[in-house]
């Protein structure tokens, strides 16, 4: 079974930081390629960093230069380091693990920034 639990969502105050974490069981993350993805109240939910099994990041370019998506093979968890915050990077954010087995998506955490 696999499992994806995130954690690490709070509130900051704009020009904050955060680190969320996002911990999987039944699955190895350094196979597979891991995104983290966000969705806003009434908005669709959008992906915000991928990085794939040959570690290569991809960013949304709203995030570019803040948020930084990372993997410890080791912990079987990855990160995403969010820099400089802005009240719109408000959200619910999820983590995604895209495998041969399927897709799979963690619960999500909130992450609240305050002007």
């Amino acid at each position: 079974q696999v499992q994806l639990v995130e954690s690490g969502g709070g509130l900051a105050q704009a020009g904050g930081s955060l680190r969320l974490s996002c911990a999987a069981s039944g699955i190895s993350f350094s196979s597979n390629a891991i995104g983290w993805h966000r969705q806003a109240p009434g908005k669709q939910r959008d992906v915000v960093a991928v990085i794939n099994s040959g570690g290569t990041t991809n960013y949304a370019d709203s995030v570019k230069g803040r948020f930084t998506i990372s993997r410890d093979n080791t912990k079987n968890t990855v990160y995403l380091q969010m820099n400089s915050l802005k009240p719109e990077d408000t959200a619910v954010y999820y983590c995604k693990a895209v495998s041969l087995k399927g897709i799979y998506w963690g619960q999500g955490t909130q992450v609240t920034v305050s002007s």
